[in-house]
């Protein structure tokens, strides 16, 4: 008999003000979502954007939680309603669909979210997720030290703002060559800009034209659906 496959895996994004990520992963462990990843990043915002979309300070908690697709969206539609306002800081989380995963993590995440659901006798959601996708996460990789002037460009094509990771090149060299890309350095700055779907397209056009692989900033842009969204009190 073939083994059960995993449910549907997703992974929620939440950025929220520096310091208040462990007290949002331990609401979410209240929550059936149990396996994180926390990292730190910069907001680019104005402080006039911050205080519009709620998101406080510029220093960044980043938290990855991977959660079955059911799970999250219970979550999402939970902390919309019940759980507005059982975390005091403020950010945003949202879902992204995961399109392929380690079988073994997927299934170890699945079973002990099965197993704390029906001690907590939890009967919320159905597996399916319908959704409308109304915004899009555009993920902008750039050499160290253009992240202003590539947030210039974006905010003029419609994004309100993004926040920053460090990171660095780890590919193979030959790609930069074979391209003539002469600028590809080690150093580099990942942008999170979260849009509405209808500015997707115009704010990576602008970018990829005025800082692409080509020119010294060294922008490679893509985008992800984002399927639910909220904003964190």
């Amino acid at each position: 008999m073939a083994a059960k496959r995993p449910d549907p895996m997703a992974v929620i994004m939440s950025i929220v003000e520096r310091g208040s990520g462990n007290k949002l992963m331990k609401l979410y462990t209240q929550n059936l979502v149990f396996t994180h990843i926390r990292c730190e990043g910069t907001g680019t915002a104005t402080s006039e954007i911050m205080d519009i979309l709620g998101l406080g300070s510029s220093e960044k908690d980043i938290i990855f939680s991977f959660a079955p697709v059911s799970a999250a969206r219970s979550l999402l539609d939970r902390l919309d309603d019940e759980l507005h306002g059982a975390f005091t800081g403020r950010g945003i989380a949202f879902t992204m669909r995961l399109t392929a995963v380690n079988n073994l993590i997927a299934s170890y995440i699945s079973l002990r979210t099965a197993m704390q659901a029906k001690q907590d006798k939890d009967t919320g959601g159905s597996d399916s997720m319908e959704t409308q996708q109304k915004n899009s996460l555009i993920l902008v990789t750039v050499n160290q030290g253009y992240t202003d002037i590539v947030m210039d460009t974006a905010r003029k094509a419609g994004a309100r703002g993004g926040t920053i990771i460090r990171g660095r090149w780890a590919g193979d060299e030959s790609f930069a060559q074979s391209r003539g890309i002469t600028t590809l350095q080690a150093e580099k700055e990942m942008i999170f800009i979260v849009v509405p779907r209808e500015l997707r397209n115009g704010v990576m056009e602008a970018v990829n034209k005025q800082h692409g692989l080509q020119s010294e900033a060294g922008a490679m842009v893509s985008a992800i659906a984002i399927e639910q969204l909220v904003h964190l009190s």
